[in-house]
């Protein structure tokens, strides 16, 4: 079984991290372990696919504090926590927060196993969102100023006549700029490129 899946593993005690990653790498997984939050944040690379297992109670950042650090960074990771004390307050505050899972040392195979398979669905779904967010993004650096003026008009639902007088330009003219926008944006209907524009953040013109 080849996985180009990453768990990044993170435990104060040794004992528990050489259990986990001998466990996790007899079904294949590429395991980095960490004896510390800030061992972790030193070498954790955010570009690696894969999931990150935090203890829940650590010495110094413990693991919800890592889990904000990595939010305040911008970095989406699934996350799993492990806990040996049972700290419902702490548990529910991880899953608030986003968390795949929390599970209660002695951790069971079964149930880790199926919270990593959670977590890999979660991280193959918010990497195709930004491989798909940033090749809208590169679609829209491509048009024109005023193909990018044109459409916002259009999906504040004006029509082309109302556009050329916003803009101070002729009807015929607007339809070629709009016809171009949708086509650089490969839509053709309003209705997608209204969707787009939402996905992309696009405001439309108040007109």
């Amino acid at each position: 079984m080849d996985r180009t899946f990453t768990i990044f593993l993170v435990d104060d005690d040794p004992s528990v991290l050489r259990a986990l990653a001998r466990l996790l790498r007899a079904w294949s997984y590429d395991v980095r372990t960490f004896a510390s939050a800030g061992a972790f944040l030193d070498h954790h690379d955010a570009d690696v696919p894969g999931c990150a297992i935090f203890d829940l109670a650590m010495p110094g950042l413990d693991g919800l504090a890592l889990q904000d650090s990595l939010k305040a960074d911008g970095i989406e990771r699934p996350i799993i926590f492990i806990t040996g004390r049972g700290n419902i307050p702490k548990s529910v505050r991880a899953m608030r927060a986003g968390a795949i899972d929390v599970l209660t040392k002695p951790v069971r195979e079964k149930e880790l196993l199926a919270g990593i398979a959670r977590a890999e669905e979660a991280d193959a779904r918010a990497r195709q969102g930004r491989a798909e967010l940033a090749a809208l993004e590169t679609k829209l650096a491509s048009l024109t100023p005023r193909e990018y003026e044109v459409l916002t008009h259009v999906i504040a639902g004006q029509l082309n006549k109302e556009i050329a007088g916003d803009l101070g330009t002729v009807e015929k003219t607007v339809k070629v700029h709009r016809g171009r926008m949708m086509e650089k944006l490969g839509v053709h209907t309003v209705a997608d490129l209204v969707r787009l524009a939402m996905k992309a953040g696009v405001s439309a013109n108040p007109h």
